[in-house]
């Protein structure tokens, strides 16, 4: 096996395990939140409400961390990523009050903003099968979705909140400290020139219409997904009737909803390499129309397939925004593009938050929450009408 095929095949493993880390550190805090009430004796609302500066970070510091990526080097970010999130777990484990824990959350979601505009763009770079490739990489990102919430109710339950930030804030750290030997022995290089040469995908006008369409659509999919995730823990705990009254059973319940969510990446990227990408886009949005109108008085064990096919549809949609994103976006910035994109897409979760919070003091439950989820799937539906035709890449040999 040549030096650069070990490389691509690394790199591809590390990315697959950073989204992993990416949504399972972000997504502790929603589960560990239950077992805090009792300890902390603080209502959820107050609570919750600590992880809002995290998220913004997440979002906002999408864009610096692509724009390194793209002038500095990927595996190098990355490694930092590893980095610099596990110790920032590892921290917020140790927290004794709100304020220390909201410090720590914050340190999450800054350092856990380099995976996506870095991790996703370095997938993203071969056109070719580009919607298979982003699909596995997001079988990973639902695995750390859904893992979070198993993770931290699991632990939380067993050994006490702390845990739940320690254990996978250590594992986080050990894949930097062996990403970092592979860089310095040479195992792991830097192949961002070969991805600056290439050519665009799209002219410049539909560049300029389908990236602002696409950014409206990407609000609307990050408001919707980011919501559910911090609801849905809450959401359980409430209208399964006792089904479950532990942490760590709301939290296997969330975690298996989106566990079988895992399976619509490669649906969605399988689809997304054969068929129109605008109609594959434009079909996802429309299904999450009726999903989501279903989930609003819904309650008892029903609900729990009902909001994993909620789930299921919005994550199908991911490998075809992904690719239409890239062919809409210039190679030698593609980097900073996605940084833009998760800004905007990880950025609406300094909206979910409060959202979330806020919804649930004036109504004391989330029927009202889902109405404003299914109006934001209406008007994501709209915006995927607007989108220009896509060229199709001719086929030719991956690269590297």
């Amino acid at each position: 096996m040549s030096p650069s095929t070990t490389s691509a095949r690394l790199a591809l493993g590390f990315s697959c395990a950073g989204h992993t880390f990416a949504h399972l550190l972000m997504l502790l805090y929603p589960t560990v939140v239950l077992s805090l009430e009792a300890a902390w004796k603080l209502p959820f609302e107050e609570l919750i409400a600590l992880m809002l500066v995290g998220q913004v970070l997440f979002g906002v510091g999408a864009v610096p961390a692509g724009w390194l990526g793209d002038r500095w080097s990927v595996p190098g970010m990355m490694a930092v990523f590893f980095i610099g999130t596990g110790a920032a777990a590892i921290a917020t484990g140790f927290a004794d009050g709100p304020f220390e824990l909201a410090l720590g959350l914050a340190a999450i979601g800054l350092f856990a903003a380099i995976y996506h505009p870095v991790g996703i763009a370095w997938v993203a770079r071969n056109p070719v099968n580009r919607g298979k490739a982003l699909g596995i990489n997001g079988i990973f990102g639902s695995a750390g979705t859904a893992g979070g919430a198993v993770v931290a109710g699991t632990l939380a339950t067993a050994y006490g909140w702390q845990w739940a930030f320690f254990v996978p804030g250590a594992l986080c750290v050990g894949f930097g400290v062996l990403l970092t030997a592979l860089i310095l022995t040479g195992r792991v290089s830097d192949a961002r020139e070969a991805g600056r040469s290439a050519p665009a995908e799209s002219s410049r006008g539909d560049m300029m219409r389908g990236g602002l369409v696409l950014l409206v659509t990407i609000a609307c999919s990050g408001l919707i997904y980011q919501t559910t995730s911090f609801a849905m823990p809450k959401l359980f705990e409430q209208r399964l009737g006792g089904i479950v009254d532990t942490a760590a059973g709301v939290g296997a319940l969330v975690s298996a909803v989106y566990l079988v969510s895992a399976s619509a990446q490669v649906f969605g990227g399988w689809l997304a390499d054969r068929y129109d990408l605008r109609r594959v886009y434009f079909v996802c949005w429309l299904l999450q129309i009726p999903v989501l109108a279903l989930a609003i008085s819904l309650a008892g064990p029903v609900l729990v397939p009902v909001a994993a096919l909620m789930v299921l549809v919005n994550t199908t949609a991911v490998p075809a925004e992904n690719s239409l994103f890239a062919r809409y976006t210039p190679p030698a910035w593609r980097g900073t593009a996605f940084g833009v994109k998760f800004l905007v897409s990880l950025g609406v979760a300094a909206v979910s938050v409060p959202l979330v919070g806020e919804m649930y003091r004036a109504f004391q439950e989330f029927g009202p929450l889902l109405a404003t989820l299914a109006v934001a799937a209406g008007l994501g539906t709209a915006a995927a009408l607007l989108l220009p035709a896509v060229r199709r890449t001719p086929a030719a040999q991956p690269a590297e």
